[in-house]
C-alpha cells in the first residue's frame, strides 16, 4: 500500500476490542461485497496541520469502531484521504475523489475560505459533501440557501455569539473601553461586529479602543501587543484560532498585558493543550466549540474516544473531531434509516440526503441534527478558565453549555436582525 503526503488511502477493517460486531442493520447481498468508500478531505500541513491531523485520527477511530459493529447498514468503510490547501488544489482533490476514486460520499472541508469555492462545484457535480467545519457563508450571508448536494457545518458565529453572552453574564458593569485583535479575514472580521451588536442589544455601552487585524499565522505579535498595552482596555476579544494564538499569549504575558483587562477567546479552543497555565490567565471567556474533552460527566462515547487520544498520542484533542465525528455519525445514520425505509434495498444517493435532513445524532460532543436547510446545529462548551486542574494548560470552570439553536440565525434570516429580535437566555 503506497502511501504520498497528498493521499492516503486506507481501509478500516479492524475491530477495535471489545467492541460488538454485530450489525445493526444488514446491507442486501448485493451490496455487501463492495465496502463504502468515504473520500475525507483534511488540511495536513500549514496553520491548520494540527487542526486537521486530530480530525484524522479520530475519523480512523470512528471509521474502526463502525466496522467492529458490522459497518453501515452492512457494508465496511473505506476511508481514502486527501489534502486540504488552496481553493483550486483542493477542488481539484474533491473531483478526484467524486470523479476517479468513485467514493460514495466526500467529508472533511475546514476552513470556510476553502469551502465558500468548493460548494458550488460539488453542487454542479452533484457530488455529495458533508463538511466539518466548512460553511459557503460570504461574511454572515449564505451564498447557497438551498443546496441539494453539500451539507454544511454551524454558522461562524456560533462561538462569538456565546462568548459575547457569557460577556453579557460575567462581566457586565465591570468594563468599558473594549479593544480586539482578530484574524484579517471574514471570520475574525465577524466575530468583532457580532459581539459589538451583542454588547448594544444588551445595552451595554462600550468605547472601541483599538481594532487590530493580524494575518492569519503571523509569528511575531510584539508589535500588536504593544499597541493593545497602550490602548489600556477594560476588555480584549480575540478570535485568534491558529498557531498564532500561543505567540500571542506568550508575548503578551511578558508584557504584562493581562494584568488588568477582562480576556475574551471564543475560539481558543482550537489550541488548547498549548494555552499553558504559565502565560494564560485564569478567569478569561474561553471557546471550546462543539467539544470539550475534560467534562466531568461525558458521555460513554466521549469518554472513549478521549481515552483512546489520550493513550494513543500522548494529547488530549480538540472540536474538529467532534466535527469530523458528527459528519460520519450523520452520513451513517442517514444511509441505515434510507436502507430501512426501502425495506432492506440499497438506497440511491437521493435517498440518502432525504433521510439526512431534518436527522439526530450523538456525537463526541452531545447531540446534534442536520437542519433540512443542511446547516448543523450541535451542542456548544464554554467558560472561565482555571488553573485548578491536573494539566499544564487551562481548563474551563464552570463549563457553560449552549445549543447552537440559541447561536445561529434559522434558516432564511439575516444575520443581524435576528440578533436585534432573538431572545437570548443568559
Amino acid at each position: 500500500m503506497t502511501t504520498t503526503r497528498r493521499t492516503s488511502r486506507r481501509t478500516v477493517l479492524q475491530g477495535i476490542a471489545g467492541l460488538a460486531a454485530t450489525p445493526l442493520i444488514a446491507a442486501p447481498a448485493i451490496a455487501q461485497a463492495r465496502p463504502l468508500r468515504i473520500g475525507i478531505i483534511a488540511p495536513r500541513s500549514g496553520i491548520l496541520a494540527t487542526v486537521g491531523e486530530c480530525a484524522v485520527r479520530c475519523i480512523e477511530w470512528g471509521t474502526a469502531r463502525i466496522n467492529a459493529q458490522g459497518g453501515i447498514a452492512g457494508r465496511k468503510v473505506e476511508l481514502v484521504i486527501e489534502e486540504e490547501t488552496s481553493p483550486k488544489d483542493t477542488i481539484d482533490r474533491l473531483r478526484k475523489l467524486v470523479l476517479q476514486e468513485k467514493v460514495d460520499c466526500v467529508q472533511g472541508l475546514v476552513s470556510s475560505g476553502v469551502s465558500l469555492s468548493a460548494g458550488p462545484v460539488a453542487e454542479e457535480m452533484k457530488a455529495f459533501v458533508i463538511m466539518w467545519d466548512g460553511t459557503t457563508q460570504d461574511g454572515v450571508n449564505e451564498t447557497m440557501p438551498n443546496p441539494r448536494y453539500i451539507f454544511r457545518s454551524t454558522d461562524n458565529e456560533c462561538e462569538a455569539v456565546m462568548a459575547s453572552l457569557l460577556v453579557a453574564k460575567h462581566y457586565k458593569g465591570k468594563f468599558v473601553t473594549v479593544a480586539g485583535i482578530n484574524p484579517d479575514y471574514s471570520y475574525g472580521r465577524n466575530n468583532w461586529a457580532a459581539f459589538l451588536a451583542i454588547m448594544k442589544k444588551f445595552g451595554i455601552e462600550v468605547k472601541e479602543t483599538v481594532d487590530l487585524w493580524p494575518k492569519p499565522g503571523t509569528m511575531d505579535m510584539s508589535a500588536h501587543v504593544a499597541a493593545l498595552k497602550a490602548a489600556k482596555p477594560d476588555l480584549i476579544f480575540s478570535s485568534l484560532l491558529f498557531a498564532d494564538l500561543p505567540v500571542f499569549m506568550k508575548q503578551g504575558h511578558a508584557a504584562g498585558l493581562f494584568d488588568g483587562p477582562k480576556l475574551v477567546f471564543p475560539a481558543a479552543g482550537f489550541q488548547h493543550t498549548q494555552m499553558k497555565k504559565e502565560y494564560t490567565p485564569e478567569g478569561m471567556i474561553f471557546g471550546h466549540n462543539t467539544l470539550y474533552f475534560a467534562l466531568k460527566n461525558p458521555s460513554a462515547l466521549q469518554k472513549d474516544f478521549v481515552d483512546y487520544y489520550e493513550k494513543t498520542f500522548k494529547d488530549y484533542p480538540q472540536w474538529e473531531a467532534d466535527r469530523a465525528y458528527f459528519a460520519m455519525a450523520v452520513y451513517k445514520a442517514g444511509v441505515e434509516k434510507a436502507v430501512k425505509a426501502k425495506s432492506g434495498s440499497w438506497p440511491s444517493q437521493n435517498d440518502v440526503i432525504d433521510a439526512i435532513e431534518g436527522i439526530e445524532v450523538e456525537s463526541l460532543g452531545g447531540k446534534g441534527r442536520m437542519r433540512k436547510d443542511h446547516i448543523a446545529d450541535q451542542t456548544f462548551y464554554q467558560g472561565l478558565t482555571t488553573h485548578k486542574n491536573p494539566y499544564d494548560f487551562v481548563t474551563i470552570d464552570p463549563v457553560d453549555v449552549m445549543y447552537s439553536d440559541q447561536l445561529q440565525k434559522p434558516p432564511g434570516a439575516n444575520f443581524w436582525n435576528w440578533i436585534k429580535d432573538a431572545k437570548f437566555t443568559l
